[in-house]
């Protein structure tokens, strides 16, 4: 007879199981264990447990010779395809295959197949199914087994032969193995499935979402820069961070290529400079941060009146008699306004030679890291909540390597701004994952691997070894992996995978993980990639 489906208390126990026997199989304990299996979380259940999988490290660089295989248990609601494939991944036999495995998509409810899934990711009714789908696009492997030992058909296998492509990296093929566990012994079965999974693999190419991948990270800097201007820094409607970073990824690519986008981006800013309020009547912390475009268009062009700009952004730290004031306005207690305020205080104050710009971007940071700097070198978003959102602390890594780039060495708070940054890559090198992403929630592996988050600290950390702020031995392999992960997830048409949308103060680790993750063409997305596409460029001829 068919095994048992899930019950509740099997649905706790059996996944924590199976992570131990996988952490002992690392660790050498099995004799005929492969080390090279990593356990990673992909995801976060609606009840909060964790979705593991085991990938085989090869599998994580889409340059590898081996064929990959990922196996994929659980969706049939039974523990014999669970059993399996954590049996598989502790003695994979003699392949030479990669295989990896999703030991259970469902470890806390029955399962709900429904692919391609619908509705925004993270979230609702499909959220397991949505984070296996977006794992397999970025995973890319040569073959998908549904492993299943009942006889329901595999809407998994359906939907991706019928071309549903995964996270819109590209077609996979799929194959449902169905196992009889009537009379047979785990060995048996996992002999078996050995066999069949080698016939199988036996007759594959390259999957034309693997190959996809592997143009995406072969791509030169600049290659990556030229197919992001085509969607992005083209308007500048409103003077807030979003398109003026965007804008200034553009003047940087003119830069880099000789080929000078000045005159472009004077045309979209120019009703700015005819009287358009750049502040607007509700100036926020973006506003601020917006402001830094003009003072990249008043270093190249000269002309005064971008410069009166910058600085009515900046000037609004001090009182009407100069006054610094506690701290530049509209920081609403979030993590962001390191950035929104620090990075447009030291391009003036360097800009207008004005040490007062310095001394307020100073105590701006101090007040900013007292509301949400935690012990252990991270930033909380806010007060509101403890978890350090990925964005959150995105911003502060990129807001301090502007600022240092501007603040002079011998400008009091120079030491200690390059101290704060440093100590703060260090905190998050700990959690960058073996893909080279960091994730929604920067100490929670199960929420998803964010796209801004990853650009902007990579930005930083590239930043930091161009300057000689970090030890290469130190940083240049996270800069190189992190770049790694930034491009996997940049297709040509400049459509980006899993970036957190807008997202101000929240209350609780549970919004953070259910903020969604855009899959398309984003303007915040596309701002950051351009920065690092941009940043990298200046690094490689030094390297």
């Amino acid at each position: 007879m068919p095994g048992p489906r899930y019950s509740p208390n099997t649905h706790f126990l059996r996944p924590l199981l199976h992570v131990l026997m996988l952490a002992l199989a690392a660790c050498g304990e099995f004799p005929n264990a492969a080390a090279e299996v990593l356990d990673l979380a992909i995801g976060v259940t609606a009840s909060g447990s964790p979705i593991h999988a085991a990938v085989a490290e090869e599998a994580l660089d889409p340059n590898g010779s081996s064929t990959r295989v990922l196996v994929v248990a659980g969706l049939d609601g039974r523990d014999e395809s669970v059993d399996l494939a954590a049996a598989l991944l502790r003695d994979p036999g003699e392949t030479d295959l990669a295989l990896s495995a999703v030991l259970n998509v469902f470890p806390d409810r029955a399962p709900v197949e429904s692919f391609p899934p619908s509705g925004p990711a993270y979230g609702g009714d499909a959220v397991e199914a949505q984070y296996l789908w977006r794992f397999i696009g970025m995973l890319a492997p040569d073959l998908v087994v549904d492993l299943r030992t009942d006889e329901a058909p595999s809407s998994l296998e359906r939907a991706l032969d019928r071309g549903a492509e995964p996270a819109g990296v590209g077609r996979i093929p799929a194959a449902t193995l169905r196992l009889s566990a009537d009379g047979k012994s785990l060995e048996g079965l996992r002999r078996e499935s050995l066999e069949r999974l080698g016939d199988l693999a036996r007759s594959l190419d390259l999957s034309p979402a693997r190959r996809e991948l592997q143009a995406r990270v072969a791509r030169a800097p600049l290659e990556t820069a030229r197919q992001l201007e085509k969607s992005y820094g083209h308007a500048l409607d409103n003077a807030v961070y979003i398109p003026a970073l965007a804008l200034i990824g553009r003047l940087r690519l003119g830069d880099l290529d000789g080929n000078s986008r000045v005159s472009d981006v004077e045309r979209i800013a120019g009703p700015f400079l005819e009287g358009k309020d750049s502040l607007g009547s509700r100036p926020t912390g973006s506003h601020v941060s917006g402001h830094l475009v003009f003072a990249d268009l008043y270093e190249r062009t000269g002309k005064a009146a971008y410069l009166d700009l910058a600085r009515s952004a900046a000037d609004l730290g001090f009182e009407k008699d100069g006054a610094l004031k506690p701290s530049m306005p509209f920081h609403n207690e979030m993590s962001d306004s390191v950035f929104m305020g620090c990075a447009i205080l030291a391009r003036v104050g360097r800009i207008t030679g004005e040490s007062r710009y310095f001394r307020m971007a100073l105590r701006h940071l101090r007040f900013m890291q007292a509301l949400d700097l935690r012990p252990d070198g991270l930033y909380r978003h806010s007060p509101l909540d403890h978890a350090p959102w990925g964005r959150g602390n995105g911003f502060p890594a990129l807001g301090l390597a502007l600022a240092l780039t501007d603040w002079p060495g011998e400008e009091p708070g120079y030491e200690e701004v390059l101290d704060s940054l440093r100590a703060h890559l260090r905190a998050l090198a700990r959690y960058q994952d073996p893909t080279g992403a960091w994730h929604q929630v920067v100490d929670r592996p199960e929420s998803y691997r964010e796209f801004t988050s990853t650009a902007m600290i990579a930005f930083a950390i590239t930043r930091g070894l161009r300057n000689g702020w970090l030890d290469r031995s130190e940083f240049e392999s996270v800069a190189d992996l992190a770049w790694n992960a930034v491009q996997a997830r940049i297709k040509s048409d400049a459509t980006l995978v899993d970036v957190c949308r807008s997202t101000g103060r929240q209350d609780s680790l549970r919004a953070y993980f259910d903020r969604e993750a855009i899959l398309g063409r984003d303007d915040r997305g596309g701002a950051m990639a351009l920065l690092i596409s941009t940043e990298r460029a200046y690094w490689l001829p030094q390297r």
